[in-house]
C-alpha cells in the first residue's frame, strides 16, 4: 500500500510521463517484423512502434555493435549489409526458417541532389545497388520465412520522387531511377506471388525529418510511420501491388 501510495504521488509530481509503459509484451504467438536499415531515421521508429505494439521485431544494421539507440529499444539486432550477398545469405542461415509475418524493406540512401553534369556514374551504381539491388536480395533470400510466416507481407518504402508521372523538377538523378526501380520490383513481386496470398506494396512514407529528409520536411518520423502502419493494417490482398503514401494515398506510377 505505501509502495501504490509513493508511486501515485511520483506521478502527481512528474506527470503522466513517470508512468510504465503498457504496450504489450511480444510473445512466440506475435507477429514478425524484420526491418533492414533500423539502426535509424524511419528504420529506428518503425522498430520503436511495433516493438511497442508487441510484435516480435527483428532490425538489421551494417554494424549492430554502433546501433545503440536499437539495441535500446530490447528488440532482436541483427548484422545485414543489403548490397553484400554474403551478408544477406548469412542473414537467412541465421533465421534458420523462422517465419517472418512481414518484411519492411527500409534500407536506402541519398547521397546527393545533383544536376545531371554533377552526377557521377560510380555514385548512381552505388544507390541502385542499396535501394533497388538490396531489397531484391534480401527479398529473394527470405522468402522461404515469409512463405511460412502467417501475414505474408512484403512492404518496400519508396518514395514519391520514384513516381514518373510526379517528376517535374529534375535533379536527385540516381535516387529517381533507383526508386522508381523498386517500385517496378513491386509490381512483379506482387504479380508472381499474389496467387500464394503474399501482399507486396511500394510505400511512401511522405518528405520526413531524418538524415535523408532533413529538418525543413514536413512530418515527423512518429507521424510517417504511424500512417504507414495504419495502411498496412488495412492492406488486403486485393492491395498488393500498389504504391501508396503514408496517409493511403494512391500514388501515380
Amino acid at each position: 500500500m505505501k509502495k501504490l501510495i509513493t508511486f501515485s504521488l511520483l506521478t502527481l509530481v512528474l506527470g503522466t510521463s513517470a508512468m510504465p509503459t503498457t504496450s504489450p509484451a511480444a510473445s512466440e504467438s506475435s507477429p514478425t517484423v524484420l526491418i533492414t536499415g533500423a539502426n535509424r531515421g524511419l528504420g529506428l521508429e518503425f522498430a520503436r512502434q511495433y516493438e511497442e505494439a508487441g510484435w516480435q521485431v527483428i532490425g538489421t544494421a551494417r554494424k549492430p555493435d554502433a546501433a545503440t539507440d536499437l539495441k535500446n529499444l530490447g528488440v532482436t539486432v541483427m548484422q545485414l549489409d543489403v548490397t553484400d550477398g554474403d551478408s544477406v545469405a548469412q542473414l537467412a542461415k541465421d533465421l534458420d526458417g523462422r517465419p517472418i509475418d512481414m518484411l519492411i524493406n527500409n534500407a536506402g540512401i541519398l547521397p546527393s541532389q545533383n544536376t545531371l553534369t554533377e552526377t557521377e556514374v560510380d555514385t548512381v551504381a552505388w544507390i541502385l545497388d542499396v535501394n533497388t539491388l538490396g531489397p531484391l536480395r534480401v527479398t529473394q533470400a527470405l522468402l522461404p520465412n515469409l512463405g511460412a510466416g502467417d501475414r505474408k507481407t512484403i512492404i518496400n518504402i519508396t518514395s514519391g520522387l520514384g513516381s514518373i508521372a510526379q517528376n517535374q523538377s529534375g535533379r536527385f538523378y540516381g535516387y529517381r531511377e533507383s526508386k522508381a526501380a523498386l517500385n517496378m520490383f513491386s509490381r512483379t513481386l506482387a504479380a508472381e506471388l499474389g496467387g500464394d496470398g503474399f501482399i507486396v506494396v511500394a510505400m511512401d512514407p511522405g518528405w520526413v525529418q531524418t538524415d535523408m529528409g532533413g529538418p525543413n520536411a514536413t512530418l515527423t518520423p512518429e507521424q510517417s510511420i504511424s500512417g504507414i502502419r495504419s495502411v498496412i493494417d488495412s492492406l488486403t490482398v486485393e492491395d498488393t501491388g500498389t504504391y501508396r503514401r503514408y496517409n493511403g494515398a494512391t500514388v501515380p506510377w
